[in-house]
């Protein structure tokens, strides 16, 4: 199926590592134009370095209202346009209520949220102009819980809260806003989370065995193939929906993967 998105310029933050860097494959493989923003200009690179055809990297420190706005102002400086933004970015910090800090929370909602709202805004007169797409990434912590993540969660919240209110607010311009939700996927991240267990393979194990299609982890591939239908024209009347792409992680009976 041809996804209609050669040559469309999209944003992907966090697009450097692990899903970001899947999406980032996916969408140059189907003809657009990927641009990663990200903190290191060198990940950055070092992940388009496989990347065919035309693409473009920001370095931003996206905790920084002003590097937002910086990133987006050199995507437009650079394409002149903006036809999507993919919202990636964040990390599981562990912060949470027991030990956690006025600090700590906030300084995580920076990391894991704000920056949403704020890529977002500045992207905004571009995807108006260009009756583009929204895909923002979220986490199953905000539906189920996790225990120890108190500042994740309630950032995947936030997310999940902001996919279906700016879906309403853009209805007018045409600009679709929707969310992959990720349960279990195997990144770089989640294999150093892993290891900080006395016997990670067995760690590893107990939770595939509780994924029921198939038993095993969701690839960045499955999640960047749904992100890439969702920016495209082929999902033209689907707006405000969260759709897990988790193997029935979340949802399906717990007593089917016993």
């Amino acid at each position: 199926m041809d996804l209609n998105l050669k040559n469309k310029v999209i944003i992907v933050t966090g697009g450097a590592k692990g899903i970001g860097e899947g999406i980032v494959e996916v969408l140059a493989a189907e003809g657009a134009i990927p641009v990663v923003v990200g903190r290191s200009e060198s990940d950055n690179l070092k992940a388009l370095e496989k990347i065919k055809g035309e693409k473009f990297q920001v370095g931003a420190e996206l905790t920084r209202p002003e590097e937002c706005e910086k990133a987006v102002q050199a995507v437009v400086k650079k394409f002149g346009r903006i036809e999507g933004l993919v919202n990636n970015a964040g990390v599981n910090d562990g912060v949470n209520l027991e030990h956690g800090s006025y600090e700590a929370f906030m300084a995580s909602l920076h990391k894991n949220l704000v920056h949403y709202y704020l890529m977002a805004h500045y992207a905004l007169p571009q995807l108006k102009a260009s009756k583009g797409s929204i895909v923002n990434i979220g986490s199953k912590t905000a539906e189920t819980g996790q225990g120890g993540t108190s500042a994740y969660a309630a950032a995947n919240g936030g997310r999940n809260a902001l996919t279906r209110e700016w879906a309403v607010e853009l209805l007018k311009y045409g600009v679709r806003v929707n969310a992959v939700i990720v349960a279990e996927c195997y990144t770089p991240l989640y294999d150093k989370w892993i290891q900080t267990f006395p016997n990670p393979e067995e760690k590893l194990k107990k939770i595939t065995e509780k994924i029921p299609l198939g038993n095993r982890m969701t690839t960045a591939e499955e999640i960047a193939n749904m992100v890439a239908f969702l920016l495209s024209e082929r999902s033209s009347h689907t707006t405000g929906q969260l759709i897990y792409v988790d193997g029935g992680y979340v949802h399906l009976d717990r007593a089917i993967s016993n």
